[in-house]
This record gives structure tokens, sequence and C-alpha cells, in this order.
């Protein structure tokens, strides 16, 4: 029974307190009472702090969208995370490089075609792996400081601050019931001396709490040096895989076909860079001729044309439009 008795009462105070913050703010709303006013400075924290919360939100939300484009893989990811059970998924470049080289090697790894095929498809699952990596870094290094920052220190941070406005709440009450009162009231001077007390204890909490926004800048701008490493490190890979793919394609001989009367040509070099501008004699003239490998058999009709046939290699030369 005694602790029934002393549970209501708690309850009593508890809710006769609330009632006394809600009756202060609506006067403070209504413009009949006054309120008790943090320094500039103390403001300027505070919108720090605010401005912190908004843009690390912001950016975390744009960071997951990068290293994941789809929402719905995103929360699957996240449930996952929660239980423990993070699970290793190929991404898309990963899966259209595993199907390149599954048609190539349904086409024949003997073919033009075919090779090609496969050597790109090993290139995307390079990339694809590069982008996982990629993935991996940013989320360790960038995404979960920028997420432990707000699910620790702002949570706190809020929360103080939401404990501070009740003990102004607390303290405004008070001075209104303490002028309110028509003679001397002790017990309300009383009340305003130990709400003041704890008003200024909490701000001093709080001012603290908000100074150490700069050191949370301070560490997320290692955070964003870490990111930026690791984009340097992602297209760097990414550059050299095309590079070293590129040089594996220029050194095939594919086939292109074309025109209605079944005459195709080959181009060695189909896949090099593009031919010098000027400078390099030798280089320009060995650019103005190409190899071609013959498709079919094709007879001469007079002395203009030459007779070919199949897989014969010929060397002919380019004709650039603008030398016609």
């Amino acid at each position: 029974m005694d602790f029934s008795v002393k549970s209501f009462k708690g309850l009593a105070s508890e809710a006769a307190t609330v009632f006394t913050r809600a009756v202060q703010y609506t006067e403070e709303k209504l413009g009949t009472s006054d309120r008790t006013e943090l320094d500039a400075h103390f403001e300027t924290l505070v919108q720090r702090s605010d401005r912190t919360k908004f843009w690390t939100e912001r950016m975390l939300s744009k960071t997951e969208a990068v290293i994941q484009p789809n929402p719905n893989v995103r929360v699957e990811d996240y449930l996952f995370e929660k239980l423990d059970k993070k699970r290793e998924r190929h991404n898309n470049t990963e899966s259209l490089g595993q199907d390149m080289i599954d048609a190539g090697t349904e086409f024949g790894p003997g073919t033009s075609y075919g090779s090609a095929l496969i050597k790109v498809g090993q290139a995307q699952q390079r990339l694809g792996r590069a982008e996982r990596d990629f993935g991996r870094s940013v989320h360790t290094n960038f995404a979960q400081p920028l997420a432990k920052f707000l699910e620790g220190d702002m949570k706190t941070i809020l929360r103080e601050r939401r404990i501070l406005e009740n003990k102004r709440l607390d303290l405004d009450a008070a001075k209104n019931r303490l002028r309110k009162a028509k003679s001397t009231d002790h017990q309300a001077d009383k009340d305003v001396r130990m709400c003041q007390a704890e008003f200024d204890r909490q701000a001093e909490i709080t001012r603290l709490l908000l100074e150490g926004i700069s050191s949370t800048h301070a560490n997320h701008l290692q955070c964003l040096s870490d990111f930026v490493d690791a984009q340097m490190t992602y297209y760097a890979q990414c550059q050299q895989y095309m590079a070293d793919l590129q040089k594996e394609l220029a050194g095939m001989s594919i086939a292109v076909g074309g025109g209605s009367g079944g005459n195709s040509s080959t181009f060695q070099s189909m896949f090099s860079p593009s031919s010098p501008t000027g400078g390099d004699v030798n280089s320009l003239a060995t650019s103005n001729r190409k190899k071609a490998r013959v498709l079919y058999d094709y007879d001469a009709h007079d002395n203009s044309e030459l007779s070919l046939m199949v897989d014969e290699v010929r060397s002919a030369p380019v004709v650039h439009e603008g030398s016609l």
C-alpha cells in the first residue's frame, strides 16, 4: 500500500510539472509571459548543431545511394546487417560480365566475337569487384562514422537540449509565480533559486556538448579525405582495367559484316586508340593502312576489282574524310 501511495504521488507530481510547463509554453506563444533567453554564442552553437545534423543526414543518404542505388536492396542489406547475416551479392557490373562470358563461351571462344565477349566480360567482372571494394571502403571509412555520429553524439545533444528547454520552462514558470505573489513568498523565491541552479547546470552541460561539434567536424574531415582516397583508387583501377582491355582487343582481328552484296571487312585495330593527329610520320603512315581478313570468296567483275578468297588477309589503305 505504501508503495502504491508513493507511486501515485510521483505520478501526480510529474503530471503537475508537465501541466505547468504546458501553461508556460502557451503563455509564451501568446506573448503574455516572458522567457529566459540564452546568450548569442549559445544560439550560434545551436544553429551550427542543427546545420551539422541536417547536412550529415543528407550526405549519409546520398552516400548510401551511391554505394547501392537500389533502395529495395539497401533495405534488405540493412535488415541482414541487423541480423548479422550480411550477404555478399554480385553487383550489376559483375552480373553483366558473367553473362558476357557465358555468351562468349556459347558462341565459341575460337570466334572473334566469342573471344571478345569473354575478354570484355572478364574486364567487367574486374570492374565489378573494384566497385564492391570501393563501396565497402566508403561504407566503413565514411558512411559508418557519419551514421555513428547521428546515432550517438547527435541524439545525446538533442536529448540534453530537450532537458534544457524543460529546465527553462520550469525556471520561467517559477519566476512568474514569484512575480504574481501578493507578498513575499519564501517558497516561491526558493523555487526560483533552485530552478535557476538546475537551468545553469543543464545549460553548461549542453554547451559543452555543442562545442564538441568542432571535434566532430575535424573527424568528418578525415573521413572525407578517406572517401576521396577510395574514389581515386577506384577510378585509377577502372582506368587501368579498361586500358588493358583496349590493348587486348586491339591485338585481335575483329570481323565486321555489312552490305547487301555479301561484302564484309575485318579491322584488326577496331578497338585501338585514335590515330595520331600529326608529328610522327611513321605512325601516321601506319595508321593509314589497315589489315583485313576476307570473310567470303569474291570474283572480280573487271580489272578495277580484286578477286578474294575466304580467310585471306589483305592490307588496304584507309581513305579519310576530307582527303577526297
